[in-house]
This record gives C-alpha cells, structure tokens and sequence, in this order.
C-alpha cells in the first residue's frame, strides 16, 4: 500500500461514515454592505446647480420661440401657394395677413425671452443670496475659532503664571 492510500484509509476509519453523510452544506446568502458617507453640496456647487436651471429655463423658452417661428413661416408659406392661383389683390390681402402672423410670432418670441430674462435674474439672485450666506457663515465660524484659540492661550498665559508663582515659593 502506498502511503498517500495508507493516510486517506486511517482517517476514514476515525471519521463515521453517518457523519460524513449528514453534512449538507446550505448555500450562504450574501448581502452587499457598503458604508458610504453622505455627501453634501458646496455653497459652489449649488450655484453651479441654480445656473444650470437657468440655462436650462433660458434655452427651453428660445427653442419654444424658434418652434413657433417655424410653425408660422409654414403656415405663411402653405397659405402663399394656395393663394399663387387667386387674383393679384387677394394676394396682397394674404400677404398682411402673413405678415400680422409674422409680427404676432415675433411678439410671442420676445415675450418668452422677456419670462426667460426674468427668471435669470430671480435665480441669479438666489445664487448670490447663497453665495454671501455661506460666506457670512464662514466669516462667523473663523471669528468664533479666533476667539477660541485667544481664550486658550490667555488660560493657558495664566496657568504658566500660577505655576510660575507656585515655583518661586517653593525656592
């Protein structure tokens, strides 16, 4: 007999041959943990936020009035090809009526700019709120460790002193 078959036989022997049939190995769940910490956003990246929302705003109204600039030039053009055929002054009342949509499209389209502008400037100015908020706080917090740090060294000037006392006695 070799000696690897002369090991495995010996250890079989010590081991019951019930025990080694009622291992069942369960399956083990495993769950994904992971400890992260929160993240909050800088005074900065909230202006960088509320600029996005107003260029965003801006360019939604803009595409809004170059959408119905559009539609009204094809209307124009749809209504001067059905009007081609028809007699010369019924084409010139036709051309009024483009041009009053024209003109009416155009007011549409500077209105929407003048809400877009309005709503630049409100959310321009939340963004400087912001911006002299988180700087007042931080002015705030600057004094604060100011006065703290001057606080421990006048305690700390005044322990030397007592200690300085306390040896003086002692000589």
């Amino acid at each position: 007999m070799s000696s690897i078959t002369g090991i495995v036989s010996r250890r079989a022997a010590m081991v019951p041959r019930a025990l080694v049939a009622a291992q069942v190995h369960a399956p083990v769940a495993t769950r994904a943990f992971t400890t992260t910490p929160v993240t909050q956003k800088t005074p900065t990246e909230s202006v960088k936020e509320g600029l996005k929302k107003v260029d965003r705003a801006v360019s939604d109204k803009i595409v809004t009035g170059i959408d119905a600039a559009t539609s009204a030039a094809h209307k124009i053009k749809g209504q001067a090809e059905h009007v081609s055929g028809e007699a010369g002054g019924k084409a010139e009342e036709l051309k009024g009526a483009a041009q009053g949509m024209a003109s009416e499209a155009k007011g549409k389209a500077e209105n929407m700019s003048g809400d877009v502008g309005g709503k630049a400037g409100e959310v321009k100015g939340a963004a400087k709120g912001m911006a002299s908020e988180a700087k007042g706080k931080a002015e705030s917090v600057a004094s604060e460790a100011e006065g703290k740090a001057k606080g421990a060294a006048s305690e700390a000037e005044g322990k030397v002193k007592s200690a300085a006392e306390k040896a003086k006695q002692k000589l």
